[in-house]
């Protein structure tokens, strides 16, 4: 009768073992849906939810750094025709991206509209220098008026008493000055504070998780889709074996980035994407890049890679985009303009973004503004100019990092509750195995003596 109850006791363990190991494997797809349905509850963009108290408000602080680059042989490129020498000054930093978003719009096809302020603030703790420092830099007013006809350009110029190169500060350069050719207020990022970036129109998501964040293309226009301008967020679920799709502002365009590899950022991995060289390759090597190519003679059969010509959502002006230094960027543009040194690692524009929400959790995205100029017979100040030369003014970083609050945030509230999903499966699927398996070998050893002693 004891033998008996004992073969009975294993059996029933080796089926509690077995219930508990199915249990294990069924929460793996259970898990899966409960994680997969609570991601996409968070990350629509609606009232209520994780993603739009982000999404309305950057969490994580915006910076801009700037470095500009200030000329060291102005007289020998005016009078001799040697090639510009450059040395980079900065950063000087500015707090971007405060302002909350503005006009918040629901539409009835999940879809939401909105303006994004734009404003920036000195930071002097996170800066090498003063916004007075002075640079000596390419004239914006000549470049602009380079393309005219060549008898106006003279007389403004001469009138003016204008140069080639100018001597500004910092602040002059970036938010504008009073422009004696112009007779208007001209600078770089000039207007800015009290702006808009806008009008986007954009899926929330609540019909179609994959959607959120995607500029309406039929809103738009647009050959394809766009995520909106500044990347904070993509659907969640991201897949690393597919390009993540961007759209800039600052560029006018769409940009795609590939993912690069896994990164743990304060306790939380993360895939890295970042730009490929092809995205400011020559029209040549890459066709998308073609629209960007108005000019042969300048642009030298529209074989020059690396700078992309944004002159027509610039109201024409001679603007050109690359990235730091002429990163990826034909070696003339490097012949042309001396002091220039790029570096994959400090130049390249990359997102970190943690892979079940979409959320971004840092970025870098690097950006140069170069402006053109070219040779004249007839302009004084460009007779000594020998080819059309690409010039570097500025090169920006914006970055921002989720701070440790929210890192430790995030951990409580998403990664934890995974980890524990994870590791409750592994215990219920390894401690049923391993109870089914000393049950049943048990039983056996069991039976096996049992049957041993009757035929003794």
């Amino acid at each position: 009768m004891g033998c008996c109850n004992r073969r009975c006791g294993l059996i029933a363990g080796a089926v509690v073992g077995a219930v508990v190991a199915i249990l294990g494997g069924i929460l793996i797809p259970v898990g899966k849906i409960i994680i997969e349905g609570t991601v996409e509850k968070e990350a629509v963009i609606e009232p209520g939810t994780t993603a739009y108290d982000n999404w309305v408000s950057a969490g994580a602080t915006v910076y801009r750094q700037f470095w500009l680059f200030d000329l060291k042989n102005p007289l020998e490129v005016l009078h001799y025709g040697a090639a510009p020498v450059v040395v980079e000054k900065g950063p000087y930093t500015y707090r971007t991206r405060y302002l909350p978003k503005e006009n918040i719009t629901f539409h009835s096809n999940n879809t939401v509209a909105f303006l994004l302020p734009i404003g920036a603030i000195f930071d002097p703790t996170m800066s090498e220098g003063s916004e007075e420092d002075n640079i000596t830099s390419l004239n914006l007013a000549v470049a602009v008026i380079y393309s005219q006809p060549l008898h106006l350009v003279k007389i403004l110029i001469k009138s003016t008493n204008s140069s080639l190169f100018q001597r500004r500060t910092v602040k002059e350069m970036l938010w504008g000055y009073p422009d004696p050719i112009l007779k208007e207020t001209v600078g770089l990022f000039s207007p800015y504070n009290g702006t808009y970036d806008g009008y986007y129109n954009v899926f929330n998501g609540k019909d179609d998780i994959s959607k959120v964040s995607i500029i309406d293309r039929q809103f738009y226009n647009l050959i394809s889709f766009f995520f909106f301008s500044d990347a904070s967020s993509f659907p969640p679920f991201v897949d690393n074996k597919k390009p993540l799709y961007l759209f800039s502002s600052d560029i006018c365009r769409s940009v795609s980035a590939s993912y690069e590899k896994t990164v743990n950022l304060k306790g939380i991995d993360v895939y890295r994407f970042s730009l490929l060289p092809s995205t400011l390759a020559s029209p040549v090597d890459n066709p998308d890049n073609k629209c960007f190519c108005k000019n042969p003679e300048t642009s030298k059969n529209c074989t020059l890679a690396g700078v992309l010509d944004i002159g027509s959502c610039q109201e024409g002006q001679p603007i050109f985009i690359s990235l730091p230094h002429f990163l990826h960027g034909s070696p003339s543009l490097r012949e042309d303009v001396l002091g220039l040194d790029p570096d994959e690692e400090h130049h390249k524009t990359f997102f970190d973004v943690e892979p079940l929400t979409g959320f971004t959790l840092n970025f870098a995205k690097r950006i140069q503004v170069n402006m053109m100029y070219g040779p004249s017979k007839v302009i004084t100040v460009l007779k000594k100019v020998k080819d059309y030369t690409v010039f570097p003014l500025v090169w920006l970083n914006e970055t921002a990092m989720l701070d440790d609050e929210t890192a430790q945030m995030f951990q409580d509230e998403i990664i934890s509750n995974i980890n524990m999903l994870e590791i409750l499966q592994e215990v219920l699927l390894g401690v049923g195995v391993v109870v089914f398996v000393v049950c049943l070998v048990s039983y056996c050893v069991v039976r096996k003596r049992h049957n041993q002693s009757k035929l003794a």
